[in-house]
Protein backbone atom coordinates (compact mmCIF):
# COMPACT_ATOMS: atom_id res chain seq x y z
CA UNK A 1 0.00 0.00 0.00
CA UNK A 2 2.89 2.33 0.74
CA UNK A 3 4.23 2.21 -2.81
CA UNK A 4 0.73 2.78 -4.20
CA UNK A 5 0.26 5.88 -2.05
CA UNK A 6 3.49 7.24 -3.50
CA UNK A 7 1.47 7.97 -6.65
CA UNK A 8 -0.12 10.89 -4.79
CA UNK A 9 3.12 12.35 -3.41
CA UNK A 10 3.58 14.81 -6.25
CA UNK A 11 1.66 17.63 -7.88
CA UNK A 12 -1.24 16.68 -10.15
CA UNK A 13 -2.17 19.73 -12.20
CA UNK A 14 -4.56 20.55 -15.08
CA UNK A 15 -2.19 20.04 -18.04
CA UNK A 16 -1.73 16.39 -17.03
CA UNK A 17 -5.45 15.72 -16.73
CA UNK A 18 -6.25 17.56 -19.95
CA UNK A 19 -4.23 15.08 -21.96
CA UNK A 20 -5.91 12.14 -20.26
CA UNK A 21 -9.36 13.59 -20.88
CA UNK A 22 -8.71 14.19 -24.56
CA UNK A 23 -7.33 10.68 -25.04
CA UNK A 24 -10.46 9.25 -23.43
CA UNK A 25 -12.79 11.34 -25.61
CA UNK A 26 -13.94 13.87 -23.00
CA UNK A 27 -13.88 17.61 -23.62
CA UNK A 28 -14.34 18.82 -20.05
CA UNK A 29 -14.49 17.98 -16.38
CA UNK A 30 -15.69 19.25 -13.01
CA UNK A 31 -13.04 19.73 -10.33
CA UNK A 32 -14.08 18.90 -6.76
CA UNK A 33 -12.60 20.15 -3.52
CA UNK A 34 -10.24 18.12 -1.36
CA UNK A 35 -9.33 20.52 1.45
CA UNK A 36 -11.84 22.30 3.67
CA UNK A 37 -10.46 25.81 3.35
CA UNK A 38 -11.86 28.65 1.20
CA UNK A 39 -8.37 29.33 -0.17
CA UNK A 40 -8.52 26.05 -2.08
CA UNK A 41 -11.85 27.05 -3.63
CA UNK A 42 -10.31 30.32 -4.84
CA UNK A 43 -7.34 28.40 -6.26
CA UNK A 44 -9.63 25.97 -8.10
CA UNK A 45 -11.62 28.85 -9.58
CA UNK A 46 -8.37 30.45 -10.74
CA UNK A 47 -7.40 27.17 -12.42
CA UNK A 48 -10.81 26.97 -14.09
CA UNK A 49 -10.30 30.48 -15.43
CA UNK A 50 -6.92 29.48 -16.85
CA UNK A 51 -7.90 26.08 -18.26
CA UNK A 52 -11.09 26.15 -20.31
CA UNK A 53 -11.68 22.40 -20.11
CA UNK A 54 -12.51 22.79 -16.39
CA UNK A 55 -16.23 23.44 -16.79
CA UNK A 56 -17.17 23.68 -13.14
CA UNK A 57 -15.87 23.81 -9.57
CA UNK A 58 -17.43 22.09 -6.57
CA UNK A 59 -15.76 23.98 -3.76
CA UNK A 60 -15.89 24.21 0.00
CA UNK A 61 -17.55 26.86 2.13
CA UNK A 62 -18.15 26.81 5.85
CA UNK A 63 -21.81 25.81 5.87
CA UNK A 64 -21.93 26.31 9.64
CA UNK A 65 -20.03 29.58 9.73
CA UNK A 66 -21.24 33.15 10.30
CA UNK A 67 -19.78 34.35 6.97
CA UNK A 68 -21.52 31.75 4.80
CA UNK A 69 -23.70 34.13 2.80
CA UNK A 70 -20.69 36.36 2.15
CA UNK A 71 -18.61 33.37 0.99
CA UNK A 72 -21.37 32.15 -1.30
CA UNK A 73 -21.78 35.60 -2.82
CA UNK A 74 -18.04 35.80 -3.48
CA UNK A 75 -17.73 32.40 -5.13
CA UNK A 76 -21.08 32.36 -6.95
CA UNK A 77 -20.03 35.53 -8.78
CA UNK A 78 -17.90 33.16 -10.86
CA UNK A 79 -20.17 31.25 -13.29
CA UNK A 80 -17.98 28.14 -12.96
CA UNK A 81 -18.75 27.80 -9.24
CA UNK A 82 -21.41 25.12 -9.51
CA UNK A 83 -21.55 23.31 -6.19
CA UNK A 84 -20.40 22.76 -2.62
CA UNK A 85 -19.04 19.74 -0.77
CA UNK A 86 -18.14 18.94 2.82
CA UNK A 87 -16.07 15.86 3.69
CA UNK A 88 -18.93 14.33 5.65
CA UNK A 89 -17.45 10.82 5.73
CA UNK A 90 -14.72 12.13 8.06
CA UNK A 91 -17.23 13.49 10.57
CA UNK A 92 -17.58 11.25 13.66
CA UNK A 93 -21.29 12.04 13.98
CA UNK A 94 -23.26 9.96 11.46
CA UNK A 95 -26.11 12.46 11.83
CA UNK A 96 -23.87 15.42 10.92
CA UNK A 97 -25.88 16.38 7.82
CA UNK A 98 -29.13 16.76 9.76
CA UNK A 99 -27.72 18.87 12.58
CA UNK A 100 -29.40 22.25 12.87
CA UNK A 101 -26.27 24.30 12.14
CA UNK A 102 -25.53 22.31 8.96
CA UNK A 103 -29.15 22.41 7.76
CA UNK A 104 -29.25 26.17 8.21
CA UNK A 105 -26.31 26.53 5.86
CA UNK A 106 -27.64 23.98 3.38
CA UNK A 107 -30.86 25.97 3.05
CA UNK A 108 -28.88 28.85 1.50
CA UNK A 109 -27.50 26.88 -1.45
CA UNK A 110 -30.74 26.98 -3.46
CA UNK A 111 -30.63 30.79 -3.37
CA UNK A 112 -27.44 30.58 -5.44
CA UNK A 113 -28.61 27.65 -7.61
CA UNK A 114 -25.77 25.42 -6.37
CA UNK A 115 -25.61 21.63 -6.22
CA UNK A 116 -24.45 19.82 -3.10
CA UNK A 117 -22.14 16.79 -3.32
CA UNK A 118 -22.79 14.07 -0.75
CA UNK A 119 -19.48 12.46 0.25
CA UNK A 120 -20.52 9.60 2.51
CA UNK A 121 -19.83 6.17 3.85
CA UNK A 122 -22.71 3.66 3.69
CA UNK A 123 -23.54 4.10 7.37
CA UNK A 124 -24.36 7.76 6.68
CA UNK A 125 -26.91 7.06 3.93
CA UNK A 126 -29.94 7.03 6.29
CA UNK A 127 -29.11 10.55 7.48
CA UNK A 128 -28.60 11.64 3.86
CA UNK A 129 -32.11 10.41 3.08
CA UNK A 130 -33.46 12.61 5.86
CA UNK A 131 -31.47 15.59 4.57
CA UNK A 132 -32.73 15.20 1.00
CA UNK A 133 -36.32 14.77 2.21
CA UNK A 134 -36.07 18.06 4.11
CA UNK A 135 -34.72 19.96 1.07
CA UNK A 136 -36.78 18.87 -1.95
CA UNK A 137 -35.72 21.91 -3.98
CA UNK A 138 -31.99 21.28 -3.58
CA UNK A 139 -29.99 19.37 -6.20
CA UNK A 140 -27.74 16.66 -4.74
CA UNK A 141 -24.98 14.52 -6.23
CA UNK A 142 -23.99 11.33 -4.42
CA UNK A 143 -20.23 10.92 -4.77
CA UNK A 144 -18.43 7.59 -5.26
CA UNK A 145 -21.73 5.63 -5.00
CA UNK A 146 -21.32 6.13 -1.20
CA UNK A 147 -18.19 3.95 -0.98
CA UNK A 148 -19.68 0.46 -0.53
CA UNK A 149 -17.50 -2.38 0.81
CA UNK A 150 -16.42 -3.70 -2.60
CA UNK A 151 -13.28 -5.33 -1.24
CA UNK A 152 -15.41 -7.47 1.09
CA UNK A 153 -18.13 -8.05 -1.52
CA UNK A 154 -20.87 -6.64 0.73
CA UNK A 155 -24.05 -5.21 -0.78
CA UNK A 156 -26.36 -4.74 2.22
CA UNK A 157 -27.48 -2.54 3.85
CA UNK A 158 -25.80 -0.21 1.31
CA UNK A 159 -28.01 -1.26 -1.62
CA UNK A 160 -31.29 -0.87 0.31
CA UNK A 161 -30.31 2.54 1.68
CA UNK A 162 -29.14 3.60 -1.79
CA UNK A 163 -32.56 2.78 -3.24
CA UNK A 164 -34.20 4.89 -0.54
CA UNK A 165 -31.98 7.83 -1.49
CA UNK A 166 -32.57 7.33 -5.21
CA UNK A 167 -36.34 7.54 -4.64
CA UNK A 168 -35.88 11.30 -4.31
CA UNK A 169 -35.82 12.76 -7.85
CA UNK A 170 -33.46 15.61 -6.94
CA UNK A 171 -30.49 13.27 -6.34
CA UNK A 172 -27.93 12.33 -9.00
CA UNK A 173 -25.21 9.71 -8.50
CA UNK A 174 -21.57 9.75 -9.59
CA UNK A 175 -20.08 6.37 -10.59
CA UNK A 176 -16.60 7.05 -9.29
CA UNK A 177 -14.26 6.22 -6.45
CA UNK A 178 -14.84 2.48 -6.77
CA UNK A 179 -11.30 1.23 -7.33
CA UNK A 180 -10.11 2.57 -3.99
CA UNK A 181 -12.86 0.60 -2.24
CA UNK A 182 -11.79 -2.60 -4.01
CA UNK A 183 -8.57 -4.60 -3.66
CA UNK A 184 -6.15 -1.99 -5.03
CA UNK A 185 -3.89 -4.46 -6.82
CA UNK A 186 -6.17 -7.38 -7.71
CA UNK A 187 -9.53 -5.96 -8.81
CA UNK A 188 -11.19 -6.88 -12.08
CA UNK A 189 -14.14 -5.12 -13.78
CA UNK A 190 -16.41 -8.00 -12.77
CA UNK A 191 -15.96 -7.03 -9.10
CA UNK A 192 -17.83 -3.77 -9.71
CA UNK A 193 -20.73 -5.24 -11.66
CA UNK A 194 -23.08 -5.92 -8.70
CA UNK A 195 -22.54 -2.37 -7.44
CA UNK A 196 -23.04 -0.78 -10.86
CA UNK A 197 -26.15 -2.92 -11.33
CA UNK A 198 -27.51 -1.58 -8.04
CA UNK A 199 -26.84 2.11 -8.72
CA UNK A 200 -28.03 2.07 -12.33
CA UNK A 201 -31.18 0.19 -11.33
CA UNK A 202 -31.81 2.71 -8.54
CA UNK A 203 -31.04 5.96 -10.35
CA UNK A 204 -31.39 4.96 -13.99
CA UNK A 205 -29.13 6.32 -16.75
CA UNK A 206 -31.01 9.62 -16.53
CA UNK A 207 -29.39 10.49 -13.16
CA UNK A 208 -26.05 8.67 -13.31
CA UNK A 209 -22.78 10.33 -14.28
CA UNK A 210 -19.27 9.06 -14.80
CA UNK A 211 -16.45 10.27 -12.57
CA UNK A 212 -12.77 9.47 -12.28
CA UNK A 213 -11.74 10.51 -8.75
CA UNK A 214 -8.44 11.50 -10.37
CA UNK A 215 -5.74 11.69 -9.05
CA UNK A 216 -6.80 9.61 -6.02
CA UNK A 217 -7.70 6.70 -8.32
CA UNK A 218 -4.07 6.39 -9.41
CA UNK A 219 -3.19 4.58 -6.18
CA UNK A 220 -5.02 1.64 -7.73
CA UNK A 221 -5.10 2.12 -11.49
CA UNK A 222 -4.40 4.68 -14.24
CA UNK A 223 -7.11 7.06 -15.37
CA UNK A 224 -7.83 5.17 -18.60
CA UNK A 225 -8.49 1.86 -16.86
CA UNK A 226 -10.66 3.48 -14.21
CA UNK A 227 -12.86 5.27 -16.74
CA UNK A 228 -13.18 2.10 -18.81
CA UNK A 229 -15.08 0.39 -15.97
CA UNK A 230 -18.13 2.60 -16.48
CA UNK A 231 -17.67 3.21 -20.21
CA UNK A 232 -17.77 -0.53 -20.87
CA UNK A 233 -20.61 -1.14 -18.43
CA UNK A 234 -22.94 1.34 -20.14
CA UNK A 235 -22.58 -0.23 -23.59
CA UNK A 236 -25.87 -2.00 -22.75
CA UNK A 237 -27.69 1.35 -22.95
CA UNK A 238 -28.83 3.35 -25.97
CA UNK A 239 -26.52 5.98 -27.52
CA UNK A 240 -28.69 8.73 -25.99
CA UNK A 241 -28.50 7.15 -22.53
CA UNK A 242 -24.74 6.75 -22.83
CA UNK A 243 -24.43 10.44 -23.71
CA UNK A 244 -26.35 11.29 -20.55
CA UNK A 245 -24.04 9.26 -18.32
CA UNK A 246 -20.89 10.50 -20.05
CA UNK A 247 -21.68 14.20 -19.79
CA UNK A 248 -25.21 15.50 -20.18
CA UNK A 249 -26.33 14.53 -16.68
CA UNK A 250 -23.37 16.43 -15.22
CA UNK A 251 -24.41 19.49 -17.21
CA UNK A 252 -27.92 19.21 -15.72
CA UNK A 253 -26.86 18.47 -12.16
CA UNK A 254 -24.28 21.23 -11.98
CA UNK A 255 -25.89 23.73 -14.39
CA UNK A 256 -22.68 23.85 -16.42
CA UNK A 257 -22.24 26.56 -19.02
CA UNK A 258 -20.22 26.40 -22.21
Amino acid sequence: MGSAMDALKRDHLPPELEGLLRSAGFDGSVAVQARQVPEETRWLLDLADEYGYIKGIVGWVDLRGPRLHEQLEEFAADPKFCGVRHVVHDEPDDLFVVRDDFLKGMALLAEFDLAYDLLLFPRQLPAACRLVEMLPGQRFVLDHIAKPAIREGLLEPWASDLRRLAAFPNVFCKASGMVTEADWTAWQPVHFRPYLDAVFEAFGPGRMMIGSDWPVCTVSAPYERVMAIVVEYIQRYTPREREMVLGKNAVRAYRLQG
